[in-house]
């Protein structure tokens, strides 16, 4: 039987019969139009609450054709050019689409671009080149053969990338290319709020304004063959203007180079360690874009409707989890839901009355198609999504594109009916409170709070050879029985480390904004956490944690009498590693399925005679059983007294050590598995002294996971594959129930 409400529906013209028909099987309260539809009449009079999407700043032609110097703006870093004499050009475009992109010529380039000479780094002299704006070439007149040179230079963006995207994922062929226009200028910036105004009066039917989104676009930059070219979901790139770095001049003391931008070619990746231009520029636009949001919202407030922001798009410059958010007077947030991270990236955001998540697949061609079976990726999303909500809920849910495409997949269409229902009772059943989380988990790294669930991330929920074995931390935790937040070094720095945190985790690569850099050289830091871990704290490192760039104090991992676990960095040759035997058996590896013939070759092989350097120790098989993503390089014990859970192949992957009162432990790497993610969890309750609290509201299978909410006196086991699942739950008094779950199956009981 199908219930109703919480559930937005997209729509589009000369659909209402179907529109009305799935609305009523999917039991949809609401509806709404995508990019490139409308809602017709008969659409509209359905009687559902009507989402209309709205776009301030672009599919305006008729205004930024006018205007065209008046286009958001971004810098681009060239190709290095290698001088063969002392005179080299250096083409501009080459590697952009030039439908996209455009150089700026406008602004004086002699103060607003930069030619660097990167076998140096020094900046050559304005004087020392010119522009060719007839055929977009830099002539750089001071070079120094077999040095490279680079432009960084401005240039407008004049064709919307999320639309161009669309357009180009859906052959939209001839449609007229929208053109995107920054309100930093005082008259396109008033004929951005004239235009909301009188949208405002032209649209009576509209209940809520759903922002898609405001101002400024992530990076997002294509190729001259039409392929993305640098993206990242967190650039700021898109963003500059000349009269906005003017502007950030006279408030800062200080102008940015366009080198602050272009970052190398990096382009301020969230990857790299923030510095302070990064941060101070960050601070300089969202000012200036919440209080145009405010204004918005405040519009669309005294029109009686709601305000809705997209959390993807022109989300620049919001800054969802930076302090003030909850002042913009936005009613909700909805977000695209790519896997259980993002979930949570959507459902943890304070400050508004409601979430809503938007579910895969999109009804879009690419993957509405003949013979293929769009219900497969469906599932996988809901299943990723659902252990995430029932640790932080989300209110609605949706879906986005065009609903004839979904409309023409009957298996599809059953598929959205169950996910559907199966979600409005979780809701009903918990009434939207979250599970109780038995133990306080804090990410630690460069960003905090302001980047909550978006750490270890190059696009949004896009798969990443160099990210997965981190990125596989926050999906592992998204839907885990343990209460999440991030904390920066500065709050560490500052106010010490909070007397309820259980487990500190620190991540990733070295010379990263998710390790650190830099930071581990201030002693200050350094004591804090070791003191903390000395006094019964939990310190888990993941990758290269606590990594400091350069070989500092005879160490490479800084916190290394912590873990246990150091990385030779080729300084330290001459000194012999030992390890000690490998324990196979531990709390931490109790659910790690080990091949018995695997296990018995291991038993058999003995070990290795010691060795001069890393490799001394280890055993000659591997004993295998867990995936920890790509290698971490010649890692060893720091002494005999650590406790080695796997070290094939030379390395150490997982070792625990006593540290006083409290413990570390070392994981080289954690792709996202149930099997990884119940090793996490054993690792957390284990480095924070918690065992004997692991039993209660467990699974005996780690692809099931338990949810209990304490409140209304339940819990539920879900199933979290495509497969029939058993399993044995254990309760808070030791008794236990036996559960068989069908594939993607949830079932409820009275706690």
């Amino acid at each position: 039987m199908t219930s109703t409400g919480r559930f937005t529906l997209p729509s589009e013209e000369n659909f209402a019969e179907k529109t009305k028909e799935l609305a009523e099987l999917w039991g949809a309260d609401a509806i709404r139009n995508s990019d490139g539809t409308h809602l017709d009449e008969a659409v509209l009079a359905l009687g559902k609450k009507i989402y209309s999407a709205y776009f301030p700043t672009r599919a305006h032609n008729e205004w930024i054709t006018l205007h065209m110097d008046e286009t958001p703006q971004v810098y681009l870093l060239t190709a290095r050019i290698l001088a063969e004499s002392n005179a080299v050009d250096v083409p501009l475009m080459d590697g952009f689409f030039e439908e996209q992109l455009k150089p700026n010529r406008d602004a004086d380039p002699h103060k607003y671009w930069e030619v660097v000479d990167r076998t140096t780094g020094e900046v050559v002299d304005p004087s020392g080149w010119t522009l060719d704006p007839g055929e977009d070439t830099v002539h750089v007149t001071a070079a120094v053969p077999m040095h490279e040179y680079t432009v960084s230079f401005l240039a407008y963006i004049i064709w919307d990338p999320v639309e161009m995207y669309n357009h180009l994922t859906n052959d939209w062929g001839d449609k007229e290319h929208e053109i995107p226009f920054d309100i930093y200028h005082p008259a396109t910036r008033k004929f951005v709020f004239d235009t909301f105004e009188q949208w405002l009066k032209d649209s009576p039917q509209t209940d809520v304004v759903r922002f898609t989104t405001f101002f400024y676009q992530f990076t997002l930059l294509f190729d001259e063959k039409r392929r993305e070219k640098v993206v990242d979901w967190f650039g700021c790139a898109c963003t500059v203007s000349p009269r906005a770095l003017d502007d950030f001049e006279a408030k800062y003391g200080y102008r940015l180079r366009p080198e602050d931008f272009v970052d190398g070619g990096a382009y301020n990746s969230a990857w790299r360690v923030p510095r302070k231009a990064q941060r101070d520029w960050i601070d300089f636009l969202s000012g200036f874009v919440r209080e145009n949001v405010k204004q918005l919202a405040d519009m669309s407030h005294a029109a009686g409707k709601e305000a809705m922001m997209f959390l993807g798009d022109q989300w620049i410059g919001t800054e969802p989890y930076k302090d003030g958010f909850d002042e913009l007077g936005l009613d909700a947030v909805v977000g695209s839901i790519g896997d259980g991270t993002t979930t949570r990236m959507i459902a943890d955001i304070p400050g508004v009355k409601y979430t809503e998540g938007r579910f895969l697949p999109y009804f879009f061609p690419d993957t509405f198609y003949e013979g293929n079976d769009p219900s497969i990726e469906g599932l996988d999303n809901w299943r990723k999504a659902r252990r995430a909500i029932l640790r932080s809920p989300i209110s609605r849910m949706g879906y986005g594109g065009y609903l004839s495409l979904a409309a023409k997949f009957p298996k599809f269409v059953d598929t959205v009916t169950h996910i559907a229902n199966e979600f409005r009772d979780i809701h009903d059943r918990t009434g939207g409170v979250a599970a109780e989380g038995e133990l306080n988990v804090a990410i630690l790294n460069s960003w905090g709070k302001m980047r909550s669930w978006m750490a270890f991330t190059v696009a949004h929920a896009l798969p990443n050879k160099q990210t997965y074995s981190y990125y596989g931390i926050l999906e592992s935790l998204s839907g885990m029985r343990v209460n999440v937040r991030f904390i920066s070094f500065d709050d560490v720095l500052a106010h010490g480390i909070d007397s309820d945190i259980d487990v500190i985790i620190n991540g990733g690569p070295v010379d990263t904004a998710f390790t650190g850099g830099d930071v581990w050289t201030n002693p200050k830091l350094v004591e804090t956490v070791r003191a903390w871990v000395r006094g019964g704290g939990a310190f888990v490192g993941v990758g290269e944690p606590s990594s400091a760039p350069r070989f500092q104090a005879g160490r490479f991992f800084q916190l290394a009498d912590v873990i246990g676990v150091d990385e030779e960095r080729y300084q330290t040759l001459s000194v012999d590693k030992y390890f000690p035997p490998v324990v196979p058996d531990h709390f931490i590896t109790a659910d790690v399925p080990v091949d018995p013939a695997a296990r018995e070759a291991w038993e058999q092989a003995g070990y290795r005679i010691p060795l001069s350097g890393c490799g001394g120790g280890q055993s000659i098989k591997p004993l295998g059983g867990i995936d920890f993503g790509e290698p971490v390089l010649n890692t060893y014990p720091v002494n005999e007294n650590v406790t080695l859970l796997r070290a094939d192949g030379g390395q150490v992957q997982l070792a625990t050590n006593d540290y006083g009162e409290g413990r570390g432990v070392y994981i080289s790497g954690l792709p996202y598995s149930a099997a990884n993610a119940r090793l996490l969890e054993r690792v957390l309750f284990y480095a924070s002294h918690n065992e004997d609290k692991y039993a209660a509201w467990s699974s005996s299978n780690p692809e099931c996971e338990v949810a209990h909410f304490p409140e209304q006196g339940l819990y539920c086991v879900i199933n979290n594959t495509d497969q029939p699942q058993r399993t044995t739950v254990t309760l808070a008094d030791g008794t236990t129930e036996d559960f068989d779950l069908p594939d993607s199956g949830i079932a409820w009981r009275e706690a």
